[in-house]
């Protein structure tokens, strides 16, 4: 699990200094899924610059000029590719054509070995399956909707893919993974995390002093912010994604791909909730009482919520014995 973060200064209302108290703790809240690695990315002169370190994000001073109007942050927990090797982290710069983008991903893709060969795209020192979103987008020669569109559906697993283009169009396209998007309309302002949680906890640190209201944004959507704020909604076809080492014949059948990915995730929370503190009997006990992934995922972000549910699922199974 890692996590994506950002904003979108639409207006140029907010000053620099609270915009970088805000990256601050974004990435400091974001810690909780990840700490392998931190980085941000964003326009200056109209191209891309990257910053990212192999540390904790609360170890990272992330700077950017004044004049910055978006920002697009991660904080990684290593599955692929070592963080020691500064190329592996997120965000990856890219082309299309005459523009430059910056891309972070959140989730696993699992067939980027097999696009790699049916796109016959070029070798990269980059270790990461997320890698793989960029190389696609740069086959295209602009990076415009219908470039993301074939990008999202193409690759298989779990994803958020946060993209910066070299103009300040800040693209955020949602697959099975969790994102929410916050607007503050007064200021001009977009900001969005991985959870609530993560973003709530930034936004405590943070007085904006301003009304906000939630973005709604479906599995299968991409949000285009255009730099003068204008909000556009792009669909894509989310894959049924069943490796081809479990599904040697493709068969293609919806109710086996949906339990197919329900059991992995099952078996993610289990290998990984150790890191959070929570044991796999707590997990195991949550899902038997008929908690979801997603919702345990969203637990595990909040350890005063995550006390409680595990007390409610043991009073709840205590009753029923």
């Amino acid at each position: 699990m890692c996590a994506v973060f950002g904003f979108l200064d639409y207006k140029g209302k907010v000053s620099n200094a609270i915009l970088k108290k805000l990256i601050h703790y974004l990435s400091v809240s974001a810690e909780v899924r990840g700490t392998d690695a931190t980085g941000i990315a964003y326009v200056r002169g109209g191209s891309m610059v990257t910053y990212k370190k192999p540390k904790p994000a609360h170890k990272v001073k992330l700077f950017f000029p004044k004049d910055t109007r978006a920002v697009i942050g991660h904080t990684r927990f290593t599955t692929q590719g070592s963080e020691k090797r500064n190329c592996n982290n997120h965000p990856f710069e890219g082309r299309c054509g005459k523009e430059s983008f910056a891309l972070a991903h959140n989730g696993v893709l699992y067939n980027d070995r097999e696009l790699r060969r049916e796109q016959h795209l070029p070798p990269t020192p980059v270790e990461t399956d997320s890698y793989i979103a960029v190389q696609l987008l740069e086959q295209g020669q602009q990076l415009d909707k219908e470039n993301i569109r074939r990008t999202a559906e193409l690759v298989e697993g779990s994803f958020v893919f946060t993209i910066l283009r070299n103009d300040n169009t800040l693209f955020l396209v949602k697959g099975n993974n969790p994102l929410t998007v916050y607007h503050f309309p007064a200021l001009g302002l977009y900001v969005y995390a991985s959870t609530k949680s993560i973003l709530d906890n930034a936004l405590k640190k943070v007085n904006l002093n301003s009304k906000y209201c939630e973005v709604d944004i479906s599995e299968g959507e991409t949000l285009e912010i255009t730099p003068n704020g204008k909000l556009n909604r792009i669909d894509f076809e989310m894959q049924d994604y069943i490796h081809t080492m479990f599904n040697p014949y493709n068969w293609n059948y919806l109710n086996y791909a949906k339990w197919w990915e329900a059991d992995e995730r099952e078996e993610l929370l289990l290998e990984y909730c150790g890191t959070f503190g929570v044991s796999e009997e707590e997990v195991e006990l949550l899902l038997e009482v008929g908690y979801d992934p997603d919702e345990i995922e969203e637990l595990l972000m909040d350890t005063a919520a995550m006390e409680e549910a595990i007390s409610e699922a043991k009073t709840l199974l205590q009753c029923e014995a």
